[in-house]
């Protein structure tokens, strides 16, 4: 059994550093930040595409409006915005992850 040295062991924590915030942007928001997901759905969002999502400056976003639309493409909207229109990149404050549960709470209807 081969034992680790100061440097490597630095090295395996520095290099676990890089990779713990990935591991913590996989699986479904905790409860908090559902909450906090649902406020920013409701009112930045709701700012553009209407508190009911029918629609206003940016497009409806109702299950019907969303219905056929691969969710791939609807996530990269969110995190990356669309070039050329008033929909912003929200990379600096939404993991994809967090932006595929928004999507999926628009699949299923929202209500403010």
């Amino acid at each position: 059994m081969s034992t680790f040295n100061k440097r490597q062991i630095r090295r395996l924590v520095l290099m676990a550093s890089f990779f713990v915030p990935l591991l913590a942007q996989a699986g479904t928001p905790d409860a908090n930040r559902q909450a906090e997901l649902k406020h920013l759905l409701i009112q930045d969002c709701g700012s553009c595409h209407g508190l009911r999502m029918k629609g206003g400056l940016g497009p409806a976003l109702t299950p019907d409006d969303l219905a056929g639309k691969p969710k791939e493409s609807l996530v990269a909207t969110i995190i990356h915005g669309r070039h050329g229109t008033a929909m912003p990149p929200w990379s600096a404050l939404l993991t994809e992850n967090e932006a595929e549960w928004l999507i999926d709470q628009l699949l299923q209807g929202v209500s403010p």
